[in-house]
């Protein structure tokens, strides 16, 4: 073993530390903590330190190595000391190598970046005539001057990205699917809804004049709605990143149809707002309150005895319920109704079965507010007339949009619903005063 032998393991620490810790520019000086010197981003790179670090661990193998060669002619074998010694020294060596492989792994550039590396602070050093005497052996130590050509602000450090677009809530649209559907081709609909039916048939005997049944009717015209919104994005943005163009789209077509939802429910009738289930005519109170609620089930009467009740009076008119519409807290706090002895009445943490209540499915809505119920034969309560669904659409000529280099992206859907059995419908307070 001689100086000689170690001088390219030498040559490639240096190449090492200068060609790949000293590429994470950009960044704040780091402290190379196991090689004990400072490495700090300057127009000027000083590699005397890093020198003086080598020089040592040089000399030291050098005297080990010399050592060994004169054990080796007087006692024809290597001391244990000794070999103990240059043992470590290579393990010493190999842990140095490990590290800065980590400090170079923390500086690498992205592959599309590998023809502007050449440029880099381990680039330069590596032309200099100093490091080429330095790989020559002719000189100990190294210093260049070499450019400062950084111009990105992150430097050579990348951030993980996550895969595709982190979406905000989407809630669960399920009111429409209660309802018949029909197609229109008008921007309105006409029905006409029996008010009042008085059924006189009766059995007759023979010759006898038969009863007279009587139906009032009133027509009712329902116009179909129009619900819209747009937003614009640059029209780079829509070339460029397709998935970030498509989420947007879905989140358009999600306003439409979440903002229908609600009007489903909410809508007061009055132009251009659709005709909900809550607009005055288009139910039934189920007019309980506190004291005639107390006469029925007793002081200690709760929601389900109040439910049981409206499903009771939708089947007495003939209206069997086929749903049960609640604010997710007002379910939840059914769910966790418990006995006297702490036992959930309905409710069961270990239940995924549909929710049920007097064997009528619940569906829970943020569209209806807190403390209301209806209880409904949605089937043959209303029809959604749909004159067109979503349809979403995209335009470059929308105002100054040509000159912005902006796309205008716009949703809407047209349709209506028509409650054409207002008895069918049973809603009100959840907790009656």
């Amino acid at each position: 073993m001689n100086t000689r032998t170690l001088r390219p393991w030498l040559i490639a620490l240096a190449i090492a530390v200068v060609a790949g810790a000293l590429m994470l520019t950009g960044h704040a000086p780091f402290q190379a903590e196991h090689l004990g010197y400072l490495i700090a981003p300057a127009a000027v790179v000083d590699v005397e330190p890093i020198m003086k670090a080598l020089d040592g661990i040089e000399a030291k193998l050098k005297g080990f190595s010399e050592k060994a060669e004169g054990e080796l002619v007087t006692l024809g074998k290597v001391s244990s000391d000794t070999k103990s010694a240059i043992d470590k020294l290579g393990t010493d060596q190999r842990e140095m190598a490990d590290r800065l492989v980590v400090l170079e792994q923390k500086g690498k550039l992205a592959p599309d970046d590998g023809a502007k590396n050449d440029d880099a602070w381990g680039g330069q050093f590596t032309k200099t005539d100093q490091f080429k005497a330095f790989a020559g052996g002719s000189v100990q130590k190294a210093r260049a001057e070499v450019k400062n050509t950084v111009t990105n602000a992150v430097g050579n450090t990348f951030s993980d990205r996550k895969p595709g677009i982190v979406a905000g809530p989407f809630r669960p649209l399920r009111l429409e699917g209660l309802f018949n559907k029909l197609p229109t081709t008008s921007n309105a609909v006409d029905y006409v809804r029996e008010n009042v039916f008085t059924n006189a048939a009766a059995e007759t005997a023979e010759g006898a004049s038969k009863p007279e049944s009587s139906i009032t009717t009133t027509l009712v015209t329902e116009p179909v709605a129009t619900i819209a919104h747009w937003i614009k994005i640059s029209r780079q943005l829509a070339m460029d990143n397709a998935a970030l163009a498509a989420y947007i789209n879905t989140r358009m077509r999600y306003g439409v149809d979440l903002r229908f939802e609600n009007q489903l429910i909410n809508g007061n009738g009055t132009t251009p707002n659709m005709s909900g289930l809550l607009k005055a005519g288009n139910f039934t109170a189920h007019g309980y309150t506190a004291a005639n609620l107390t006469t029925r089930f007793g002081s200690g009467y709760t929601r389900l005895d109040l439910l049981r009740a409206i499903i009771a009076d939708c089947l007495v008119n003939d209206y069997p319920a086929d749903g049960i519409l609640l604010n997710p807290v007002d379910w939840a706090t059914i769910e966790t109704l418990k006995d006297s002895q702490g036992r959930y009445i309905i409710g069961n943490p270990n239940d995924g079965s549909e929710p049920l209540v007097w064997r009528k499915p619940v569906i829970e809505t943020n569209a209806l507010g807190a403390d209301q119920v209806i209880v409904a034969s949605f089937a043959m309560a209303g029809t959604i007339y749909e004159r067109e669904g979503v349809v979403v659409e995209l335009s470059e000529s929308d105002s100054d949009n040509f000159t912005k280099n902006l796309v205008t992206i716009r949703a809407e859907r047209r349709a209506m619903l028509a409650v054409e059995r207002p008895a069918s419908v049973r809603a009100g307070d959840l907790t009656p005063a």
